[in-house]
């Protein structure tokens, strides 16, 4: 065999090993791009989708287009933690993504600016305005109970007497 017909036959494999392999591809990307989980919504956030139960916190979910669970996990607090905690976890984050001040005096050369993201900083305060409906929403119900367990113990939760 020759040694131009051997690189020839090379090559021809190459390019038929090549082309399998890109067809494989395509037919995989084509089923990762019709495949939707199961109870998810393309370009919906987390969990806002299962929010359907008409509940205060289903339609505190979907009002602020974020779960709790998500809420929590953003300004990296427990579910017990103390108000304290939320809110100087929060200033931290929103200072760390935010835009850097105007430098007092013009500098020459290039100064590197320290990154931030506008995005992630909408993300925190969100995360802050939703845990705080949550316990707004918590307080409320506080008060309604202990106004409920007022009128009852006033009472004795029996009609008056009869004379």
């Amino acid at each position: 065999m020759s040694a131009p017909k051997a690189i020839i036959q090379v090559v021809i494999a190459g390019a038929q090993i090549l082309g399998k392999s890109f067809a494989a591809a395509g037919r995989q990307a084509y089923k990762n791009a019709q495949h939707r989980p199961q109870g998810g919504v393309m370009g919906d956030a987390a969990g806002v989708s299962h929010a359907t139960s008409g509940s205060v916190t289903d339609r505190l979910t979907r009002e602020h287009k974020m779960t709790m669970d998500e809420a929590r996990l953003i300004l990296n607090v427990k579910r017990g933690d103390a108000t304290e905690n939320i809110l100087r976890n929060y200033e931290h984050l929103f200072k760390a993504n935010s835009p850097p001040p105007p430098p007092e005096k013009p500098t020459t050369g290039r100064v590197k600016s320290p990154f931030w993201s506008h995005y992630l900083q909408s993300k925190v305060v969100r995360a802050k305005e939703r845990i705080e409906a949550e316990a707004k929403l918590a307080l409320e119900a506080e008060a309604e109970a202990g106004k409920a367990s007022e009128t009852t113990s006033e009472g004795g939760g029996r009609p008056p007497p009869q004379s």
